[in-house]
């Protein structure tokens, strides 16, 4: 067990938190809550031990281990992605290189001394312990992590320093998982996820064998995996048993009640006071007079209640109105060198459509971004804007391009038009930057608030016509909520790149889906109706969750110079080596896809039940459910893995059989 005691962190006269205590139970899954700067960061850093509080401390068992992924700052070099992920078992590797080492040395020793007689009492003792950690699964579990976070078979024997910072992270949280610490420490870790693999790692945190603290702005992650929450607000603390739609109901019912006792309490002492005042200079009401003074004196104050952060309602300036069509590709086909990222491609959008734009990182959403705004040529086919079609797009490239030697209101200031110009600091103050914050240069901005500088920039703009890449990556939930309702009330039309369910569920009314070497596909709703869609697609297929196999072998040519009677017996002997050599390792792969299939579909309805308020509610059900869970996946993992090995072996098979013929 985890414990914080009467923690305490202040920066000069600003106190983050104090006094803030709370144990963390095994299997625990909590969310910190508040709006950024408020010291979530700080409190995961102090219980992860890269920062000393100012009073108080974590305290834990012996060999408790914590784990803990920063949002930022990670760069790793020098070794190939499979050293670096392999290297998570560490203590497992040195412990298999000892009994090595110490069995090549026992060859030389008598069988009859006492010297062999406890070498081989030590060996004995270290295969038990490497028995207990199961050395035979570190491979194929390392490959279902790394497969799971989006990297290819390709990809294991690259240097990490080829990949980049989104990339590194995902490194790092490969290795973070494979170490299975007892307590795992996230910040942000869907910041640089696609939508697959944030799936993926939703399910992997649902069955995950040890406690998670948890910062994210994904907001249907914190729901579906959280059970408790701690919010942070003003400089306290306040815990919430349950999960974060729980904790935005309960923090509203708890100020009505602070209010209500504050408001009675005031009353209360109004009225004591009058009665003071009217009968102070009766004699005959003296005992009584100064009894209600000793009683005023001894009341404990209930504090006023917070003045809740002012959020203020955004609206984007009025865009001159576009024709019906927006933009339309046709036949569009777009090649980097010998690459086709797509082929063929037909698109159109109309005024007032709200697109969420989805699929793995690679597969095209950015060139299509690119394409659709002309700001890159097709290879092949067309591209045209409507009529009055004003553009104006987010990219986290922009946030490079912006002047470093002004200050964040000069360079929100010299976009805004004449109508927004007055409200630059007020927005920007929506996306985190207060006070003397629009005073810094932007040379001094770390890269999220580049980025949220380049979002205002866009915001106060006029324009029909909105594509926004990865918006919400660097704002906080209350930040969000303004976005948000700015695009709720825009009646230009929008595409989103984003991975944000809670924030694009209420916007879009269509998805397009990428994927690489596919033609993109169009979904007639939102995100949560996407992935129900194409959760059924994956039960319905296994081989939707796993790379496919190539198509079948196409008939052997005639061989030259063969007569007919002789290439027949030729082709009888090739039919009888095929189903020799292939027909197990088919039905062993067919066997398996059912297999597959089915604890796949066992594995979603265990994870929709974990998010059920019926199984959170009661520890007992989520506890059996989370190890059932866990059960599924390990029992995937090693399906997965004799999949790919049987996938390679009829791969080699058939190009033999090929060569031979």
């Amino acid at each position: 067990m985890l414990s914080i005691q009467n923690l305490r962190v202040e920066y000069g006269a600003r106190v983050l938190f104090s006094e803030l205590s709370f144990a963390v139970q095994p299997k625990e899954r909590i969310a910190f809550a508040g709006h950024n700067g408020a010291g979530k960061s700080t409190l995961m850093k102090c219980v992860a031990g890269t920062i000393e509080p100012s009073g108080g401390g974590v305290i834990t068992p012996k060999r408790f281990r914590i784990g803990y992924l920063p949002q930022e700052g990670i760069h790793i070099h020098g070794r190939s992605l499979w050293q670096e992920t392999l290297s998570a078992f560490g203590e497992t590797l040195e412990l298999q290189r000892k009994v090595d080492r110490l069995s090549a040395e026992l060859t030389k020793l008598d069988p009859r001394s006492s010297p062999y007689a406890e070498m081989l009492e030590e060996i004995g003792e270290m295969e038990l312990q490497l028995e207990a950690a199961d050395p035979a699964r570190m491979k194929p579990k390392v490959e279902s992590v790394l497969q799971g976070l989006g990297f290819q078979r390709s990809d294991f024997e690259r240097d990490c320093g080829e990949f980049s910072g989104g990339w590194q992270m995902r490194i790092a949280m490969a290795k973070l998982f494979l170490q299975e610490p007892d307590a795992l420490l996230l910040d942000e870790p869907t910041n640089h996820l696609d939508i697959d693999s944030q799936r993926w790692v939703e399910q992997y945190l649902h069955s995950y064998p040890g406690a998670i603290l948890i910062i994210s702005h994904d907001l249907a992650l914190l729901d579906a995996l959280c059970t408790r929450t701690i919010a942070f607000h003003h400089g306290r603390a306040e815990e919430y048993s349950g999960n974060y739609s729980y904790y935005l109901r309960e923090s509203v019912h708890r100020k009505e009640v602070h209010k209500r006792r504050y408001e009675a309490q005031q009353k209360e002492i109004a009225e004591t006071k009058r009665f003071i005042d009217r009968f102070r200079a009766s004699a005959n009401k003296a005992s009584l007079v100064q009894s209600r003074i000793k009683q005023l004196e001894k009341v404990e104050l209930i504090p006023p209640p917070e003045q809740d952060d002012a959020v203020m309602n955004f609206r984007f300036p009025q865009p001159p109105q576009s024709g019906h069509t927006v933009a339309k590709l046709e036949a569009v086909t777009k090649s980097y060198g010998a690459l086709d990222v797509f082929s063929g491609f037909d698109f159109e959008i109309n005024r007032g459509e709200k697109y969420a734009v989805v699929g793995p990182n690679g597969a095209g959403k950015s060139t299509f971004c690119r394409l659709i705004t002309a700001q890159e040529p097709p290879t092949a086919g067309t591209h045209a804007f409507g009529q009055k079609v004003t553009v104006s797009f987010f990219s986290q490239n922009h946030a490079d391009e912006l002047d470093p030697d002004k200050t964040v209101l000069e360079t929100v200031e010299e976009t805004a038009t004449r109508e927004a110009a007055g409200q630059c600091r007020n927005i920007l103050g929506c996306f985190l930057f207060r006070g003397d914050d629009v005073f810094k240069r932007v040379g001094v901005l770390s890269g999220g608030e580049r980025s949220r500088v380049a979002l205002v920039r866009m915001l106060v703009q006029p324009a029909n016509f909105l594509i926004l890449d990865e918006p919400t990556n660097h704002l906080d939930v209350q930040s969000q909520e303004v976005l948000q309702n700015a695009l709720l009330d825009y009646e230009g039309t929008v595409l989103i790149v984003s991975h944000n369910r809670s924030f694009l569920d209420p916007l879009v009314t269509k998805t397009l889906e990428f994927r690489p070497g596919e033609q993109p596909r169009l979904f007639t709703g939102n995100i949560t109706y996407y992935l129900e869609k194409t959760a059924s697609e994956t039960e319905d297929s296994p081989k939707g969750s796993i790379a496919p196999s190539s198509a079948k072998t196409s008939a052997p040519a005639s061989p030259s110079g063969v007569n007919r009677k002789e290439q027949k017996r030729l082709e009888a002997e090739l039919r009888q080596k095929r189903s020799r050599l292939l027909k197990p390792l088919e039905s062993e792969l067919e066997t398996l896809e059912s297999k597959i299939s089915e604890l796949e579909g066992a594995q979603a309805t265990l994870t929709a039940a974990l998010s059920s308020e019926s199984v959170a509610a009661d520890p007992d059900k989520l506890r059996e459910t989370a190890n059932a869970v866990q059960q599924i996946t390990e029992k995937l993992d090693k399906a997965y893995t004799r999949w790919g090995e049987l996938s390679d072996e009829i791969e080699k098979v058939r190009s033999t059989l090929e060569a031979s013929s």
